[in-house]
């Protein structure tokens, strides 16, 4: 049964309409969106898709497709942060953050579905969070940019949620466009959409589902968060961002804590392996990026040391296959890794990661093609 359908059997009546918004993969730029640096996401293909009408009573009722449990109602004007763990929080969190900012949105029936795998560290929250956000936007007559709805909706999950995110993942949903790759640049928010049709260059980007869950509430990603902020303080900078790579030898020296050190390298490091393969995608040398990602994977595991296990053995595994690279990919501790290979290569590959998982007694992990898709969008009024 498609939402359309679904919502009118929960609540009697047909929905104004249904929009959908998609998860993301970050190819290169990890942890640096909030500080204030460079990232390169791109929507995949998997999405949350809601049907959702007004209400003019202060009510906000929420459904899930994939969640057993009844409707969810709750009082928009009784909206309180970090009082909420379940996951209404994130499209709650929306109602809440719009109206904090002012617009007047005075409840809203909604019904969701999605096909985006959760703790895989492809942004399952975010989609959640924007899907909701755009479907507001337009019943309200709000007239909220792409940037502006991806702001509060981090908001949402850094304020309701309690989840301390960068924005990339909410402005990957919002602004991605199919085929395109979405150079953003955290601090004003501008982004450029690089062609990235790999299938026209005979590759493929695999995304590999390690299936070990990842939580950034836990704890870890805000130590790391604080750690980073603490380096731009020595360093005398707002951000990291701000920091030159031809400097950041320099920067190393004057910090005398060395977990800071790492992370400070890690983020320096990375924002400059952004602009690398944007030189190289820009140049048409694509495979060329390959090194980079694997690059950015031995710094996400020394000097971040969010990496594991399993993360570790998918990149090393198709390195050693004959990948032309490969990296964990998201927020960490689990989630998934994405891996560059030649189309002819991707069957090779794949079977050596699933015969290195059963050899190593871990869970067998999911792997699919990851295809740059489109953003978020209201679904034609005749689908479900």
């Amino acid at each position: 049964m498609g939402v359309r359908e679904a919502f009118t059997e929960l609540y009697g009546t047909a929905p104004e309409g249904v929009w959908s918004a998609p998860g993301r993969v970050n190819l290169i730029g990890e942890y640096t969106d909030f500080n204030e640096g460079f990232v390169m996401p791109f929507a995949l293909p998997h999405t949350a898709v809601a049907a959702v009408s007004r209400r003019t009573d202060g009510i906000l009722r929420l459904h899930s497709a994939d969640i057993d449990g009844p409707i969810v109602e709750l009082r928009v004007d009784e909206l309180r942060p970090l009082t909420n763990t379940s996951w209404a929080a994130y499209p709650a969190g929306v109602v809440w953050a719009l109206r904090e900012a002012g617009h007047p949105v005075t409840g809203a029936d909604l019904h969701l579905s999605s096909t985006v795998p959760t703790g895989a560290g492809l942004s399952s929250s975010a989609a959640l969070e924007v899907v909701t956000a755009l479907a507001l936007n337009d019943l309200f007559g709000l007239g909220l940019t792409r940037p502006e709805l991806a702001r509060l909706a981090q908001r949402a999950e850094n304020d309701f949620v309690g989840v301390p995110c960068g924005v990339m993942d909410q402005m990957a949903s919002a602004c991605s466009t199919e085929g395109h790759a979405l150079h953003l640049d955290c601090r004003d928010l501008s982004v450029r959409q690089i062609p990235f049709d790999l299938a026209a260059q005979g590759l493929a980007l695999l995304v590999v589902d390690t299936r070990v869950k990842h939580a950034l509430g836990d704890g870890a990603y805000a130590e790391r968060r604080e750690g980073c902020e603490e380096g731009a303080r020595q360093l005398g900078v707002s951000h990291l961002r701000d920091v030159a790579y031809e400097d950041l030898q320099a920067a190393l020296g004057r910090l005398s804590d060395e977990r800071v050190r790492r992370y400070v390298r890690h983020v320096v490091s990375d924002d400059h392996r952004v602009d690398r393969v944007v030189a190289l995608l820009d140049a048409g040398d694509v495979r060329a990026i390959g090194p980079v990602l694997t690059e950015g994977h031995v710094s996400l595991r020394d000097d971040l040391r969010i990496s594991c296990p399993e993360l570790d053995l998918v990149v090393d595994t198709a390195n050693a296959s004959g990948a032309l690279g490969a990296r964990m990919t998201g927020g960490g501790f689990g989630g998934s890794a994405v891996v560059l290979t030649e189309a002819a290569e991707a069957d090779t590959v794949t079977k050596a990661i699933e015969e290195a998982f059963a050899a190593a007694g871990f869970t067998a992990p999911r792997v699919f093609p990851a295809v740059p898709s489109a953003g978020a969008h209201q679904v034609g009024r005749s689908a479900s």
